[in-house]
């Protein structure tokens, strides 16, 4: 997949964390949208690049809400990858691959008692409907074949394998959680078992 532009942009998050980013696009991506790649750090120099695939969502990373982990993980990994040289992408699947939309039909069925992979099911989507080939068809733009994955879901490893990319190994996110989205991350827990320690701080 050839690269479409290449455009240097300085960052800064709430917090005051500034970066800078060389954000990357692309053409003929496999689902036709429109997924975005920042190189961070020495992305281009690092022997094995720090990736993290981040799935768009607009309440999490946008608006600061507390009923999930996704803004405090996007701040995290930007930072980690500026330190390392890497990427990160951000990619086009709202909702677990499910639209904004319906993420929030699920969220109000949530507030009757269901967990989060329950109302999905309730409208009728699968657990987690995102598929990575765009993903892998970016790093392969990139020259990216070997990679560090920065993640705490096995279904991203196991799918970038699949596809062709050599994960050298998997590092796992911070755990941020909140009383807000305690009930969320546990239920990432027992549905797909995301590598996330709960456990009391002792």
């Amino acid at each position: 997949m050839p690269v479409r532009t290449r455009v240097t942009v300085p960052l800064e998050f709430p917090d005051g964390y500034r970066t800078t980013a060389e954000v990357v696009t692309f053409n003929g991506l496999s689902d036709g949208k429109e997924h975005l790649a920042l190189a961070l750090g020495d992305a281009a120099g690092a022997e094995l690049p720090l990736v993290r695939l981040h799935s768009e969502c607009m309440t999490g990373d946008v608006f600061g809400s507390q009923r999930c982990d996704c803004g405090p993980q996007l701040r995290e990994a930007v930072e980690r990858i500026a330190e390392v040289g890497g990427y990160l992408l951000y990619l086009r699947q709202e909702g677990r691959g499910i639209g904004l939309y319906a993420k929030l039909d699920a969220y109000a069925l949530q507030e009757q008692g269901m967990d989060t992979y329950e109302a999905n099911r309730a409208l009728g989507h699968a657990d987690d409907e995102r598929e990575y080939t765009a993903a892998a068809q970016m790093l392969e733009a990139l020259g990216a074949e070997a990679v560090e994955l920065l993640t705490n879901n096995p279904d991203k490893s196991r799918q970038l394998r699949e596809l062709g990319v050599d994960v050298r190994a998997v590092r796992p996110t911070g755990v941020h959680a909140s009383p807000a989205n305690v009930r969320y991350l546990q239920a990432k827990v027992t549905h797909t078992q995301h590598t996330i320690d709960l456990a009391p701080a002792s």
